[in-house]
């Protein structure tokens, strides 16, 4: 086995830093400080340009913990911003204290996750700072991903937070303001997700119980289609939210609360408390779940917690691909097979308008000030304006004598 390589000291004027190599390009660990301030890629394979962008790290690093003022980040409008430096400015802009209105953890993790697709593919076309970055730049890589078979949805995800960021270096005066990026994206209508039909549902729970390994599975299947609970929100469900005495689940953000010693901060997507009654269908099922000691309510086979990508996988392997063959569709046809794990919430909240739930009671149930989808649903299931629309006629009205009174718009 080769001797890992060396890594030199290099002591910045904040941090003491760690300068190595990983696949040819440097990278600075600044773990070992005072303040744990990570490991960061310098998006070079020039020792002389990666000693520059370390500098830039460590002030903005010093700027995030409070060790400098951000008026030192102040640079002229000519100097360039290299990729991963206004990358990390932006995630700790993001990062910020949540009472000044700092992004959640989640949308961090999302916005991590844009930079980290768009970040290659912009160093393979020769640019190596957010200055070089253009309209066309975007246009191109929107391109990109349609080849890759990215959903509409996520283009205008990621070109909207590509948009923002350069806009924040604008303002925050790290770009002149010649580099805004006027660009006009349409907002994606409607919704491509699958959603289940109620037979289709109720033959993967037949399914899963019917195989003494998969029971679990068939509990998570039901309860994410009579709550409409996002996947997340069911992993993280504990007991202490189940009010089995008065059939009630209650999801507390705790971003404004005193966080305990130790714990995590709870929040909610919506940032607001919501709660919502328990189906009578899903009363027995909760009921019969065994209670663990981390207080969750849904494990895995073997007692293991929840994993997004867990489920997933077992629902597409035990739940939808037994039954392929009794909800066919064709290759180019969205249908059963597409069916994934928000298809649930879409289930969910087409049976309550199937079922006349109020709307804005649905938007309160899902945590939704606001909702696309659900206005979607209750669209295709305005019973009114199914009325309205069965009044129309293309025969001729008559009047009160028999006389037709149609009225021509030449006339």
């Amino acid at each position: 086995m080769p001797k890992p390589l060396k890594k030199d000291k290099i002591a910045g004027k904040y941090f003491l830093w760690r300068l190595g190599r990983r696949n040819g390009i440097y990278s600075a660990d600044g773990r070992s400080n005072k303040i744990d301030v990570g490991r960061h890629s310098l998006g070079t394979d020039d020792r002389d340009q990666a000693l520059r962008v370390l500098e830039r790290v460590d002030l903005n690093l010093a700027v995030q913990h409070g060790l400098a003022e951000a008026s030192a980040l102040r640079t002229c409008e000519g100097e360039p911003v290299p990729l991963e430096e206004g990358r990390d400015l932006y995630l700790a802009f993001a990062r910020r204290a949540r009472v000044t209105d700092g992004a959640r953890p989640v949308s961090v993790k999302r916005y991590r996750a844009v930079f980290d697709k768009f970040l290659p593919f912009a160093r393979r076309r020769g640019l190596d700072s957010w200055n070089q970055v253009t309209a066309k730049t975007l246009t191109t890589y929107a391109s990109y991903l349609e080849s890759q078979d990215y959903a509409y949805r996520t283009l205008y995800l990621e070109l909207t937070t590509l948009k923002q960021l350069v806009k924040w270096l604008v303002e925050e005066g790290r770009l002149p303001a010649s580099a805004r990026i006027n660009m006009r994206l349409e907002k994606p209508e409607g919704t491509d997700t699958y959603c289940w039909r109620a037979e289709e549902v109720t033959a993967m729970i037949a399914q899963c119980r019917a195989q003494p390994g998969q029971v679990w599975l068939a509990n998570v299947i039901q309860t994410l289609a009579l709550t409409g609970l996002r996947i997340s929100e069911l992993r993280d469900l504990r007991w202490s939210d189940v009010d089995l005495a008065n059939r009630l689940i209650r999801f507390t953000d705790e971003s404004s609360r005193r966080k305990k010693a130790g714990s995590a901060v709870r929040t909610t997507k919506s940032g607001r408390d919501r709660s919502f009654p328990i189906h009578e269908d899903l009363v027995s099922v909760l009921e019969g779940l065994p209670r663990h000691a981390d207080g969750h309510v849904f494990h895995s086979a073997g007692g293991a917690r929840l994993k997004a990508d867990r489920v997933r996988r077992a629902l597409i392997r035990d739940a939808i691909t037994p039954l392929l063959e009794r909800f066919a569709s064709s290759e180019d046809e969205i249908g059963f097979k597409d069916g994934r794990l928000r298809s649930f919430r879409h289930f969910f909240c087409s049976l309550c308008a199937n079922s006349n739930v109020p709307e804005r009671t649905v938007m309160l149930w899902l945590g939704h000030a606001d909702s696309d989808m659900v206005r979607h649903y209750y669209h295709l299931h305005d019973s009114e304006a199914r009325r309205h629309m069965s009044r129309l006629s293309l025969t001729p009205a008559a009047d009160a004598a028999g006389v037709e009174n149609v009225t021509h718009p030449n006339q």
